[in-house]
Order: structure tokens, then C-alpha cells, then sequence
């Protein structure tokens, strides 16, 4: 009889944590069929996004190796601090997690799979003495940051004033402050940011959703870590195809080829009117073909979900958060929208450039399909991210590195119009040198899970791994 084994894999129910979850959960299963996977998903009780969620974890029934539970909500304390409300959600589902885990049937249980934002999960795994692997849904660069300033602020060494450039293992070049996302360089995310870091040090190992090829420096920075890490990414639902708007493709369709600009911020980014107007002018300014997805803002302040998402404005709500006559003006050339198909536009071969956030999901996908990114980060890891690719990789252009909206506090600047016009010109008429590096980057990407890739051969040991458990 051969040998089988079962993993249960706990993500963040945010879209980006969820999908990439699930795909990597398809991708063990399908690369080994030993495997069988349960997912355990925690859903947040603002979470306004619980219908594509739902949506998505359906189109998972049909595997059978492949299962997903939805965990009882667990509703928060309306009392609990912003910078807790992470950790309460996911300690306060520990006896679920212990229950479901206890009645599990099939294949012996090799490991925990835990989301680098559920390492408190840790204990239970512990409890069921099987190893914890976290899933970690940013890059390797970021990873060696996180570890090293957790290391530094347990030294009372992190100093976080505004001149301040940071030696990270990482990272070749020098990391400024103004780099470093906002659970480090805010005091009032301290306590997450520390209970964290502990979590991912106590992991027996950690998955990252990356490839060596694009992050070589800050892969063999771990190469004497005690934690071992797998890049086996870049971990992607190409083949999405929900939710499809065929007007919008449609419309690519009629675009000359590498002649659109497509600004997308991610399920959580959004802006207000005065900066809504400046990247409208920007666009009407440059003149550049372009796709642009705006959504309107979730209403903030005292007991308002801190994460609650944007959502798309009605059409009249739309006229009224552009310059007056601008819809009219750009008819022509440009197409505003809601909610994206980001994967579909980015494959498309009108694309020419993308202006985004660069959250780490959204920078893999633009890599996959070769299209370049004029960064412009908002919030969490987006900053560092943004770095890594304008300073480290040297495959972006920048709007604005330093720009930050951490769902707290107000946005620290209003980005002008020139600025902004500035990136977009920059990256519809990108330099070859850049162009052909992001090129090769998107060859190295979609080869790297095949046989002889560099994820190829650390997801062969992670396997190996988790087998050595049963």
C-alpha cells in the first residue's frame, strides 16, 4: 500500500491571501497524488467580499483530493485595537481548528500549512505534534526584512528615524525608511509586528511564493538560515476566467498592440477625490490609450471596519469623481471601470504598461505576462515591494516609492498630476534594456515550475519533506 499524506492549510480569507492558497493547494496535489489538502478558511466577520470567496472555494469541489470547511464565524470584540484585530481573529478560532483537525479522517497528518498572517496556529499544530510550514504570500526580499528588523527590534536596535537606511541580508542596496511598510515604521503596529515575527521564527519551515531566478540575492541570503525556505512560485490562477466583463476585452481588442496603460490597484486600493482628480488629469495629460480601474472609497472613522474594501461606484457617483466633461474628453482613447479582470488585461496583448500597487500577486502576474509596472505602493509589503523592483531588480519605473495609505491614518501626500504623468510616459515607452529584462523575467517565471526550474526542484523537497512525516 502506498504511502499518503494529509495537510491542513490555514489561510487569511483576504481575496489575495485565499487565492494563492488555494492554487498552491492544487498545485502540491496535482504535483504529487499522495497528497490530499483540507483548508480551513477563516472568514472575517467585515469581510464585504465574502461572495467572491465563496465563489472561488466552490470551484474547488469537484477535487477530491482538495477540501475546503469554512470555519463558524467568530464575531471580534468591537472594542479590539486595529493593530490586534488579526491576531484575535485567528486565536479566537483555535477550538474550531482543534475540533475539525481531531475528527479528521483519511491519509495520516503530516503538517500544518499556516498563512504568515495565522502563525498563532502554531500552538495547535504543536498539540497534534506535526510540523508547521507558513505560507508566505510576498517575496523572499521581503521575508529577510521582516526577519531582520524583528531580530533588531528584540535588541531594542531598530532605529526608525526618518534618515534612516537599513543593511538587510535581502536586499543589495541600502533600504530606506521610506521603503519599510507600515507595521515596522508605525510604533502603533508594534505589537502585531513583533507577535509576527515570532510566529514565523517558530515555523519549521517556510513556503514562499516566489522563484529563485527572479529573487537570486535574497534566496541564497537564506542559505545558512535555520528556518528553511521553499520559493516555489510564482504561484498564480492564470486560467481564471469568473467574472469575465467581455465588454472590457472587447474593447482591448480595438486598442493597437502595447498602446494601453491599465491602472489597477488591488481588492483593497482606493483613493480620494482630490487624488482621483490628479490621476485623471495625469491621463488626460499624457494622452496615452488607457484602462483604469477606480473604485470608490469605504466610509472610514470610529466604527467603521478598518479593512473593509472599496467598491465600485454607480455611474452617476462616477461623473461626479472625475473633472467635470473627462469621461466625454478621453471617450476616445480611454475606458474608466470598476472591479478588473487584472490577469486577463495583463495577458492581453494591447497592454503596454500598469500602474500598480505592486502588492506581491499583482507584481507576479505582470511578471508572468511581461508587462512592465510604473509602481506606485499604498499599504502593507507594497512599499518594499515597489523597491525591490524600481532599486534592486531594476524592472519598474517609478510614480511614487514613498507614498502611503495604511488604512489608519489619512494618505501622507497628495501624488500631482505631473508626477503621475511622468510614470505613465515612462513606462509605455520603456527603455529596451528594462523592457527585454522584464522579458526574460516572464520566460523564467512560466518555466520555472516545469522539470530543471529552480521551484520545480525546492517544491520536489518540500514534498520530500512532508512525506518524511508519515
Amino acid at each position: 500500500m502506498k504511502k499518503e499524506a494529509q495537510l491542513v492549510m490555514i489561510p487569511l480569507s483576504a481575496m489575495g491571501h485565499l487565492a494563492s492558497s488555494i492554487e498552491f493547494a492544487k498545485l502540491l496535489t496535482n504535483h504529487d497524488h499522495r497528497l490530499s489538502i483540507t483548508i480551513l478558511v477563516i472568514k472575517h466577520p467585515h469581510d464585504d467580499d465574502a461572495a467572491r470567496i465563496s465563489s472561488y472555494t466552490r470551484s474547488l469541489s469537484s477535487s477530491q483530493r482538495v477540501h475546503v470547511i469554512n470555519l463558524p464565524e467568530c464575531p471580534l470584540d468591537p472594542e479590539t485595537p486595529s493593530s490586534f484585530q488579526f491576531q484575535a481573529l485567528v486565536d479566537n478560532q483555535k477550538p474550531n481548528v482543534r475540533q475539525i483537525v481531531s475528527n479528521l479522517s483519511g491519509p495520516p497528518l503530516a503538517a500544518f500549512v499556516v498563512d504568515m498572517f495565522c502563525t498563532s496556529m502554531i500552538d495547535v499544530a504543536k498539540e497534534f505534534k506535526v510540523p508547521s510550514l507558513v505560507f508566505y504570500t510576498s517575496g523572499a526580499a521581503y521575508l529577510s526584512l521582516m526577519l531582520h528588523l524583528h531580530t533588531l527590534r528584540e535588541q531594542d536596535n531598530l532605529d526608525r528615524s526618518e534618515s534612516k537606511e537599513f543593511v538587510i541580508p535581502g536586499f543589495l542596496n541600502r533600504v530606506p525608511r521610506t521603503a519599510l511598510p507600515s507595521i515596522v515604521s508605525k510604533e502603533v503596529w508594534d505589537s502585531f509586528f513583533m507577535a509576527n515575527g515570532r510566529g514565523l521564527k517558530k515555523a519549521d519551515g517556510i513556503i514562499v511564493n516566489s522563484f529563485e531566478e527572479l529573487e537570486s540575492h535574497a534566496v541564497h541570503s537564506f542559505s545558512n538560515s535555520p528556518i528553511p525556505i521553499y520559493p516555489v512560485g510564482p504561484i498564480l490562477n492564470t486560467s481564471a476566467n469568473n467574472n469575465i466583463n467581455t465588454e472590457i476585452l472587447e474593447w482591448l481588442d480595438q486598442q493597437p498592440r502595447s498602446s494601453v496603460v491599465f491602472l489597477c490597484f488591488g481588492s483593497m486600493g482606493s483613493f480620494g477625490e482630490d487624488q482621483v482628480k490628479e490621476i485623471a488629469n495625469a491621463l488626460e495629460n499624457s494622452g496615452v490609450r488607457f484602462l483604469w480601474s477606480l473604485r470608490k472609497p469605504p466610509i472610514r472613522g470610529p466604527g467603521k471596519p478598518i479593512f473593509a474594501p472599496p467598491s465600485d461606484y454607480s455611474v452617476s457617483e462616477l461623473a461626479a469623481a472625475l473633472p467635470a466633461g473627462f469621461l466625454d474628453r478621453t471617450a476616445g482613447i480611454g475606458k474608466v471601470i470598476g472591479w478588473a479582470p487584472q490577469t486577463q488585461v495583463l495577458a492581453h496583448q494591447a497592454t503596454g504598461g500598469f500602474v500598480s500597487h505592486c502588492g506581491w500577486n499583482s507584481t507576479l502576474e505582470s511578471i508572468y505576462c511581461g508587462v512592465p509596472i510604473a509602481a506606485w505602493p499604498l499599504y502593507a509589503e507594497q512599499q518594499t515591494n515597489a523597491f525591490e523592483l524600481v532599486c534592486e531588480l531594476k524592472m519598474a519605473v517609478e510614480v511614487a516609492l514613498d507614498y502611503m495609505d495604511d488604512f489608519i491614518s489619512a494618505p501622507n501626500f497628495l501624488v500631482t498630476a505631473d508626477r503621475i504623468e511622468k510614470g505613465i510616459r515612462s513606462v509605455m515607452e520603456i527603455d529596451e534594456e528594462t523592457r527585454k529584462k522584464v522579458k526574460e523575467m516572464s520566460e523564467k517565471s512560466r518555466s520555472t515550475l516545469s522539470e530543471g526550474g529552480c521551484s520545480y526542484s525546492y517544491l520536489g523537497r518540500l514534498i520530500d519533506y512532508i512525506m518524511e512525516q508519515v
